[in-house]
């Protein structure tokens, strides 16, 4: 939406907007209460707004819309004839200003700010949406159906010739992915690697028992209280995750 009250200036302005292809123009306000109404009505995404206009001035009508503080607010480019006026623009957190008459390298700086406003806001959003729609449960693929699983709930996972076993506190899941697949999609989790065939939960484990050579074995919490094999090259890592 163009809000200004110099025909000529007025008609500069719209005729460059027009050029640019993704841009789509509102009807325009010759005064600040004129802009309020279309604005109350239309909506706009983006006002391009005379400082100085009869009656209201751009900048107590641009104040005026910030301060309904509805959900949608427009993004604001102040126009003026003159450089004083400029900092004004700024207290109401505009995107740039334009100097009449326009020229065009500055009419292009403008409105390639404003689409990084906006493409900055399209990021944020979608990042938004992603984060309310995320969970922390797994998909696992039995070879049937689609397996909903908690990370908490298993305990460990081993590999049983071409499938993937996955005991959990209820039962074993089979899956076809590999154990490195498995690691990958609990990284953000507090399982480890005790041996290049095991990937155990250590939230479960219940003991460290020294064994020969370097090694040991974890026993976990289960109730078959299971003993998993814990590599030389592991073991020293092992420890080093829990405090003591």
């Amino acid at each position: 939406m163009v809000a200004e009250d110099e025909p000529m200036a007025r008609k500069e302005l719209m005729y460059l907007l027009q050029e640019e292809e993704d841009i789509a123009l509102s009807p325009y306000a010759e005064t600040g209460d004129e802009l309020i109404e279309l604005y109350n009505k239309h909506k706009p995404d983006i006002i391009f707004l005379d400082v100085e206009m009869p009656g209201m001035s751009g900048v107590e009508a641009a104040k005026i819309i910030t301060e309904q503080k509805y959900r949608h607010q427009p993004q604001f480019i102040f126009t003026t004839a003159y450089d004083e006026y400029a900092m004004d623009a700024f207290d109401i957190e505009a995107i740039d200003y334009l100097l009449k008459p326009y020229e065009e390298a500055h009419f292009k700086r403008a409105i390639d700010r404003l689409r990084k406003v906006f493409q900055r806001k399209e990021k944020t959003a979608e990042q938004q949406k992603d984060a309310l729609i995320t969970t922390e449960k797994l998909l696992i693929d039995d070879g049937e159906r689609m397996v909903v699983l908690s990370p908490d709930s298993i305990y460990y996972a081993v590999p049983n010739k071409k499938m993937l076993e996955i005991h959990t506190d209820e039962k074993i899941i089979m899956s076809k992915m590999t154990l490195q697949e498995l690691e990958n999609k609990l990284a953000n989790h507090s399982f480890f690697r005790t041996h290049r065939s095991y990937l155990v939960n250590l939230n479960h484990i219940l003991e460290i028992t020294p064994w020969f050579n370097g090694t040991s074995n974890v026993t976990l919490k289960d109730k078959d209280r299971t003993k998993i094999p814990v590599s030389r090259s592991a073991n020293k890592t092992l420890v080093k995750m829990f405090k003591i």
